[in-house]
């Protein structure tokens, strides 16, 4: 499990990524991780291609890779390593599922493999750029380390954690490996099942990458409105990590440096969590930062048990406290999912946004956002940018129209009819955008097949050539149908035409009547009524498997844009979602964004008006503390 560096031992200070920018450009770090949780250092040359990077992964950890992939977030890599940024974690992943029992794939073997480790105790990968206070923090935890100071192991949750201390022993940071994640390989505490990279806790988030989204919460919080904790990507070296036998998944002891990738958070020390004591004296602004962070990153865990309270010095009243949250590893899903917000029935969410926080809300951009995450996370998947956006533009939309937290959280929040779970009402305005999308992309496609004919039969008539005159007698015979002139049985053939037109302006003009039915777009185009949208659907009895392809187009299961030989990778089976986002090509997805913003307003004007249901919803909760 230890990394093995092919290069003389980095320079310089323990994050590395300064010293690294002091390279050619064409010679990269990455860190190699297989599915089983085992970790590679190594530089790229200019020569190297996703072959000679399993080559050098065979022969330093004694793994096999003829039936391998190389992953980088999204994309299969092949011959083009380009897009491979410096310091960037990639994934290797086995092309095929059944396994022997009795062949222990991608372990490492041998003890001279532990002797090549050079590599430092804890570096920062993946990020750009790198906080003072991160690097500060990881210089003090090295400190500790180097004087003696363990780790200690968390013994509540489901997957592995621990606390890196100071040199004073006091709790600094929690490290979570990714592969001792809930059904990660490595997981210490029972919970094994799947390889890195495949479905997890959660179908929409893969075992091994909830580490990277604690990273991305940490970054969307901009000028840490939230207050989420310092959190970095790092590949840390300790013999305290969890390996699993192979074969049965036992533990077993270990006293071998071993390097893992894995999420550091700063710890914040703290009294207690929300789920000790009321929240009815919780400040508003805090639950409102926390639940507008929770909305843009459609947060599916936001349970009592990872808001940690803590009290202000010199203040002995109860209700001045700080809230600070984290755990945010199952938020920012690859489909849209039913969220668990906590603080959905909280009385200081239905108290309206402050000037502040509408001000905060209005200057969002969620494209800029997602080219940040691009940048500093090079391997986050684009279906979770495609979330991100989505929900960041539905808050905003929300907040500008008048609603409050608690609306706007409902309104994201499926409903459960006994056992079986209804689409939430922002995931009735996707499907119904993608309907319109389909709509429109048919009438192009009926339209450009007409412009099709009209200039071939132009063309043709051009090629002709006829001299009318002198081939009078043979058009005499044939029968003609002039514009305006009526056919054998003394009926225009245009006439059913215009009949079928003027029913649909009757039916139009009738609907027109029913205003109170419709609203018109902001280009006069006629939208639904989300209510009337949600009772008809929700009325046809459809069940799980046929709500996932409604509204949807099959794209052979990629995502769109692929570049340098190298291919998308596949999307996870939307098993518990009605609405994917990773079938649409950038056109159609900049399309859908359209006719979503267009149908929000009705929808928003529905929720004011109190057209839906106002009985208590009945939510299940599936929030998951680990």
């Amino acid at each position: 499990m230890a990394v093995a560096t092919f290069t003389g031992p980095p320079k310089g200070e323990c994050c590395g990524n300064k010293n690294m920018e002091k390279k050619p450009s064409w010679r990269r770090r990455v860190f190699v991780q297989t599915e089983t949780g085992c970790v590679l250092g190594m530089e790229l040359d200019r020569s190297d291609n996703a072959h000679t990077v399993k080559r050098k992964l065979q022969i330093a950890l004694n793994v096999p890779t003829e039936e391998s992939s190389l992953i980088c977030g999204d994309m299969i890599l092949k011959n083009d390593l380009s897009v491979v940024r410096n310091d960037s974690p990639l994934l290797l992943t086995r092309n095929f599922l059944h396994r022997s029992s009795s062949s222990p794939c991608l372990s490492p073997t041998g003890r001279d493999l532990q002797q090549k480790d050079r590599s430092r105790e804890i570096e920062i990968i993946g990020c750009a750029e790198i906080s003072s206070e991160t690097k500060q923090l990881v210089k003090d935890i090295i400190s500790a380390i180097k004087m003696g100071i363990e780790p200690i192991p968390i013994q509540s949750g489901l997957g592995g954690a621990y606390y890196f201390r100071n040199c004073d022993g006091e709790n600094a940071a929690i490290v979570k490996p990714t592969d001792e994640e809930p059904y990660a390989p490595n997981n210490p505490k029972g919970f094994v099942g799947n390889a890195l990279g495949q479905p997890g806790l959660k179908r929409s988030v893969r075992v091994g990458e909830t580490g990277l989204r604690e990273v991305a919460a940490y970054l969307l919080d901009h000028d840490h409105f939230a207050n989420v904790p310092s959190t970095a990507l790092v590949k840390v070296t300790h013999p305290i990590f969890n390996i699993n036998d192979r074969v049965n998944g036992n533990m077993h002891p270990n006293k071998k440096q071993i390097s893992k990738i894995a999420s550091l958070q700063q710890y914040i020390p703290h009294d207690f969590d929300a789920s000790d004591h009321g929240t009815s004296s919780f400040p508003v602004a805090a639950v409102h930062r926390i639940g507008i962070l929770d909305i843009r990153i459609l947060n599916t865990d936001r349970h009592a048990g990872n808001l940690l309270v803590r009290k202000l010095e010199g203040l002995g009243r109860f209700d001045q406290v700080e809230l600070v949250p984290i755990d945010h590893g199952l938020c920012l899903p690859e489909n849209l999912e039913d969220p668990y917000f906590e603080w959905i029935h909280w009385p200081q969410a239905s108290i309206p946004f402050s000037d502040d926080e509408l001000n905060y809300i209005h200057n969002l951009d969620p494209f800029r956002d997602s080219d940040m995450l691009r940048m500093e996370l090079p391997m986050i998947r684009e279906a979770c940018l495609r979330v991100l956006v989505l929900c960041t533009i539905f808050l905003k939309e929300a907040a500008d129209f008048g609603l409050c937290l608690a609306e706007i959280g409902d309104m994201m929040s499926r409903e459960f009819q006994g056992h079986d779970e209804e689409p939430s009402e922002l995931e009735l305005i996707c499907i119904e955008a993608k309907k319109l999308l389909e709509q429109e992309e048919f009438t192009s496609f009926e339209a450009e097949v007409g412009d099709k004919e009209a200039t071939q039969f132009q063309l043709d008539c051009e090629d002709q050539s006829f001299d009318f005159n002198a081939n009078e007698e043979k058009l005499t015979g044939m029968p003609s149908f002039p514009f305006g002139s009526k056919s054998r049985n003394g009926r225009n053939p245009l006439s059913k035409l215009e009949e079928n037109v003027m029913e649909d302006e009757a039916v139009n003009e009738e609907e027109t009547t029913l205003g109170a039915d419709e609203c018109t777009g902001p280009a006069g185009n006629l939208v639904p009524n989300i209510s009337m949208m949600s009772m008809s659907m929700k009325s046809t009895g459809m069940d799980e498997k046929s709500w996932q392809h409604s509204g949807t187009k099959q794209k052979g299961g990629f995502l769109a844009g692929t570049s340098s030989g190298n291919t998308s990778l596949n999307e996870l089976p939307a098993t518990s979602s009605f609405v994917k986002v990773t079938d649409m090509d950038e056109e159609e997805w900049n399309q859908f964004l359209e006719n979503f913003q267009r149908l929000l307003i009705p929808a928003f004007d529905n929720c004011k008006r109190g057209n839906g249901s106002k009985k208590q919803r009945q939510r299940l909760g599936t929030s998951c503390q680990f």
